[in-house]
């Protein structure tokens, strides 16, 4: 049964958004911190949000399984490059794929990780460990074949470091070295 919740909803994008800033602030990412998902607060994807607002997990998953699809999503993901799924494109690098995700830029790559890590906290409050980003990656991973094999192994990669190393390790390392270019990770920070 759907039940129209706008002071909830509206708390729980806001809380994650000001989540997604202060995390991207910490690595360098200030513009980014600033925009992140504002197209949330568009009526495409706030009026779904409140219409399908459950406050542990995402209300495009609830419209999706009620529609058969998810327009709030589909606005979302072609406005927030953050997304891999922005990314999707015909392929010229892999002939033998129709459509492929492009490699995404680093930057975007660094606001993807706050994103997720930011969305956990949010979802599941005081059950958050810096190991629930990654565990949610990889539910996923065996299905995420149109995004690019670089940008994946990137993802999971720092997914990886999080989850032993800590927040305060990661941060850094995406602030100072993932950023800058100055090193791929270590084959030892990708187990």
């Amino acid at each position: 049964m759907l039940h129209f919740h706008p002071i909830r909803h509206f708390k729980t994008i806001t809380t994650h958004k000001l989540m997604v800033m202060k995390y991207c602030f910490r690595v360098g990412l200030y513009r980014q911190g600033l925009l992140h998902d504002l197209s949330k607060y568009s009526p495409t994807e706030f009026l779904v949000g409140c219409f399908y607002y459950q406050g542990d997990r995402s209300p495009n998953n609830a419209e999706r399984e009620e529609r058969g699809v998810s327009l709030s999503w589909l606005h979302h993901k072609g406005r927030n490059r953050h997304h891999f799924e922005y990314w999707v494109d015909y392929s010229l690098e892999y002939p033998d794929k129709v459509i492929m995700g492009a490699r995404m830029p680093r930057r975007y790559v660094a606001e993807m990780i706050m994103d997720r890590i930011a969305a956990s906290r949010t979802y599941l409050g005081d059950k958050y460990t810096d190991q629930e980003p990654l565990a949610y990656f990889l539910k996923s991973k065996e299905k995420l074949w149109f995004i690019h094999p670089r940008t994946k192994k990137e993802l999971e990669g720092m997914l990886r470091m999080l989850a032993k190393y800590g927040e305060e390790y990661t941060f850094w390392y995406i602030r100072y070295k993932y950023l800058k270019g100055k090193r791929r990770m270590s084959k030892q920070s990708l187990r």
